[in-house]
């Protein structure tokens, strides 16, 4: 063998092509929800409604402050425990809802740890996943979490997840509010053609946030479209189903120029 061919088939192994990202093809109306902050209403409100639905999601946990300790605001480590064994995945949120902008190496170790300790406590499966704390990210946290053995990231954007071209720690979303309906109904319209649309809700109700609310009886409209509508709905780790996020990394650069800011 040439040491021009052995360069070429590492140069191919080191970077592997975009075809090689996707398990299988992607269907159309896929749809990802995901959840944010831990407030109390994931556990009374949300986590009975997705099983009713039959839908899976995951909830990216954190100790919100300063009020975390407050139960009418917010889950317990036992209610997300409970969310677990209820078959919903817990992931990653940072302890404080720290914005991973701002932070050093050290600072997001910790941050990421926290909650992986925690989890590791109450046996919840380790997170592999992360959400950015109000979408503020860096390359540094890409490192960070590349390091730390994470496979997918959410960040915001507003726009569809394209496996082929997005990088797999900076995967957009869709948050939804009490005021924009008709933008979700219309995002979901894009769940086609090889993308994924991954929405994100905090509570319902958000009792601390009212600015990012989500009215119950919006929430069930919602579910109810997607169960008319024959979406299939997912969690952030049913992904791996679909993509190697492994390859994904390899095969895909960060593009910090696209939107990932709702």
């Amino acid at each position: 063998m040439t040491k021009a061919l052995i360069f070429f088939l590492a140069l191919i192994i080191s970077h592997p092509a975009p075809s090689q990202i996707l398990k299988k093809a992607i269907p159309d109306k896929l749809v990802v929800l995901t959840f944010d902050d831990a407030p109390a209403s994931h556990y009374s409100v949300v986590a009975p409604k997705l099983k009713e639905y039959g839908f899976k999601a995951t909830f990216f946990v954190c100790e919100f402050p300063p009020n975390f300790s407050d139960s009418s605001k917010y889950m317990n480590w036992r209610q997300m425990q409970a969310l677990d064994n209820m078959g919903f995945e817990v992931a990653n949120h940072s302890r404080t809802h720290a914005n991973m902008e701002r932070l050093g190496r050290p600072e997001m170790i910790e941050q990421l740890s926290y909650i992986e300790e925690k989890c590791d406590s109450l046996g919840i499966p380790l997170p592999k996943n992360f959400a950015y704390p109000g979408y503020g990210l860096s390359p540094l946290s890409l490192e960070v979490l590349e390091e730390t053995g994470y496979e997918f990231a959410r960040a915001g954007g507003s726009r569809a997840y394209d496996p082929l071209s997005d990088h797999p720690y900076l995967i957009p979303s869709w948050a939804t509010s009490a005021d924009n309906k008709q933008e979700i109904l219309e995002a979901l319209q894009q769940a086609k053609k090889g993308q994924i649309v991954v929405l994100t809700l905090h509570g319902v109700p958000d009792l601390e946030h009212p600015w990012v609310d989500t009215p119950i009886s919006l929430f069930e409209e919602y579910l109810d479209y997607l169960k008319e509508n024959d979406f299939q709905v997912i969690a952030m780790e049913d992904l791996k189903d679909y993509i190697d996020p492994d390859i994904a990394l390899k095969a895909i650069s960060p593009d910090f120029g696209k939107p990932y800011k709702n």
